[in-house]
Order: structure tokens, then C-alpha cells, then sequence
């Protein structure tokens, strides 16, 4: 006998499409953390930097209160992924900065050797949920700086759960 459910109230699609398109930022970026960036990729990264969890020095907060682009290009250092986030160091005016964005904090990644670009609302309770990463004690670099030498544009623009 068949329930008396809506498909859209058995199944939460919007929440499954979110967590699939962001899933795109861990698999490339973790790649990139273990093998460096391949041919001319590169990455354009926005992202709230008032979002919880984003860990960045005051200068640049002060800098930029809202939100702020990153590019992984050429000159960047120790980068981490996980499930929730990525951390970077990269240098703003020649002084390195340690930066942990999770992945709900992102309002847009692109690579434009590829032409791809995928564009989010930031989701506040996702990224309150994530659990924060564990703060580092400042030692040295674990590897030595990186160096390495009509496209599909994909908005995800989801309203507030009713």
C-alpha cells in the first residue's frame, strides 16, 4: 500500500545534491595535495570569511571581512584535506599565511584551465556542524613549499529548508 509521502518530502534532493557538487573540492583537492598540480590547472577559490570555522590571521580578516579569493596556483605550502575542510598556506604581500576554509565556507571554486566553475550559497549549518580542526603549534612546514609549473559553470542556489 502506498504511503501517502511526496517524493520531495521522502528525499531531501537538494541536501543530496549540495553534499555530491561539494564532494568535487575534497577529491581534486586532495589530489592535488598528494601528486601537485597537474599541467596548467590552477584554482580561483572564494570564500566567506565570516563563516564559523574558517581560521585565518586577523590582518587579512581586517583586510577582507567578508570574503576574500584564493588562487593554488604556483606558490603554495602545506596543503591539508578532509572530509570537512582544507587548510593552505599561501603569502598575502610576501607574508605566509595559514588559512582552514571548510568546504561550506566556499561560495565558488573554478579551475579555469578547465572551464569549470561550481558556485554555492555558503550554508551556515553545515559549517557550524563541521568540527573544527585541531589548532597547530607553529612548526616548521612538514614539506617544502609546492611549486608547480566555454566551460560547464554549475550554480547551486538552494533556499532555506521549509
Amino acid at each position: 500500500m502506498p504511503q501517502d509521502l511526496s517524493v520531495a518530502d521522502a528525499f531531501d534532493y537538494t541536501a543530496i545534491v549540495r553534499r555530491v557538487l561539494r564532494g568535487v573540492m575534497p577529491e581534486v583537492l586532495g589530489r592535488v595535495a598528494a601528486e601537485g598540480l597537474p599541467g596548467d590547472h590552477h584554482f580561483f577559490i572564494v570564500f566567506s570569511t565570516t563563516a564559523p570555522g574558517v581560521v585565518m590571521p586577523s590582518h587579512l580578516r581586517a583586510s577582507y571581512p567578508d570574503e576574500i579569493t584564493i588562487v593554488i596556483q604556483h606558490q603554495y605550502e602545506n596543503l591539508v584535506v578532509d572530509e570537512t575542510g582544507f587548510g593552505v598556506r599561501l603569502r598575502f604581500g610576501g607574508v605566509p599565511s595559514d588559512l582552514w576554509v571548510p568546504y561550506g565556507a566556499v561560495k565558488l571554486f573554478t579551475d579555469p584551465s578547465a572551464q569549470f566553475a561550481l558556485q554555492f550559497d555558503v550554508d551556515l549549518e553545515e559549517v557550524a556542524n563541521a568540527p573544527e580542526p585541531e589548532p597547530e603549534a607553529d612548526e616548521a612546514p612538514s614539506e617544502k613549499p609546492r611549486s608547480d609549473e566555454g566551460g560547464t559553470v554549475v550554480q547551486v542556489d538552494f533556499g532555506k529548508k521549509r
